[in-house]
């Protein structure tokens, strides 16, 4: 395993400051729109990061946005219709496109509701804090979502778990032979967060945002193309105890490979309430975290995920920064036992 990343690097001197921080392993997504993309753009891509002695493994296939604002791929997961016919051929398409231009896979969200989240709060030095608390969910919404609250119904109407789960079903029958034939790997990240098995929001069943959902997924097509974007902070999220219950999670996803990426961040609290926070603050032993992937033979990236919101001009960068740097000193203590 080693150190990777994941974002928008539009500029040269982007790719050269990932390669002067010792980051060579990214996942990045074109700029253009996906009805555009061609084997020779997704190459060109490749061949741009690899002068900076950078490998672009992974792209983003679907995003973690509400389907209902995304044009391209967002009626995959809806109600059946035409259009989830003809985005469904694009995603095919394109997951060929991938194989010849030689990516590893594609990261992809099934969450028709996006990513959920309730007022920001502060941390360490007033540092903000992306922040869950489902009570509060379910009576003010999400400030994504302006107006939703957990009593109005999602505007494709409900889906319950069996509806979800045909969907899934429907996606994977589709996309994995393809994926298969041109061995890409499909990483399938959480949706953020679970909120219970059986628990709905807005008539929605989020089957995918519990560690239940995950061992259905990889049950329902047997392939090693089927896998996960395993994000620590989202699998915490849906334990009561992640500081005791995350690790065995890992294990059993592991010990079948079915880990393709590992998104590295932790929290304080656990299901249905929690706070995003720094590597080195949180519940979960994230040192632990890497000795349970070695233990495992996880042999991909560890890539920082959702950073703290920090003061300064560039507060991305320098959050990702420090995130870079405690990966770093964290696999070499991981790696010299």
């Amino acid at each position: 395993m080693y150190i990777g990343t994941q974002g928008r690097f539009a500029e040269d001197h982007d790719l050269e400051m990932l390669a002067q921080l010792g980051v060579n392993n990214i996942d990045t997504t074109p700029s253009e729109p996906l009805s555009e993309w061609t084997t020779e753009l997704l190459t060109s891509y490749r061949e741009r990061c690899a002068k900076y002695g950078i490998d672009l493994e992974m792209m983003h296939l679907i995003g973690s946005g509400s389907a209902l604002k995304d044009e391209a791929t967002g009626a995959i997961f809806l109600q059946p219709s035409d259009a989830r016919q003809r985005q469904l051929d694009l995603v095919c398409d394109v997951i060929r496109m991938a194989g010849q231009a030689g990516l590893r896979g594609f990261n992809y969200n099934i969450t028709i509701l996006g990513h959920l989240r309730t007022e920001s709060t502060t941390g360490r030095g007033g540092a903000r804090l992306s922040t869950f608390d489902y009570e509060e969910l379910i009576t003010k919404g999400s400030p994504r979502e302006k107006g939703a609250t957990g009593s109005s119904e999602f505007e494709d109407g409900p889906a319950d778990a069996d509806e979800m789960w045909e969907r899934i079903d429907y996606w994977l029958k589709r996309v994995i032979p393809v994926a298969e034939e041109y061995n890409v790997q499909l990483a399938c990240h959480p949706s953020d967060p679970g909120i219970g098995v059986g628990n709905t929001y807005r008539g929605v069943d989020r089957v995918l945002g519990m560690s239940e959902g995950f061992k259905k997924l990889i049950s329902l097509y047997d392939s090693p193309c089927n896998g996960l974007n395993f994000c620590v902070g989202c699998m915490s999220e849906c334990l009561e105890n992640p500081a005791e219950e995350v690790y065995d999670v890992i294990r059993y996803f592991g010990e079948r490979k079915k880990i393709f990426n590992i998104h590295y961040r932790n929290i304080k609290g656990g299901l249905r309430k929690f706070v995003e926070v720094f590597p080195d603050e949180g519940d979960v032993d994230m040192i632990k975290v890497l000795r349970t992937l070695k233990e495992v033979d996880y042999p991909y990236m560890i890539m920082p995920d959702h950073v703290p919101g920090i003061s300064g001009p560039e507060p991305g960068r320098v959050g990702y920064a420090y995130v870079f740097g405690y990966i770093h000193a964290a696999l070499a203590a991981v790696n010299s036992n």
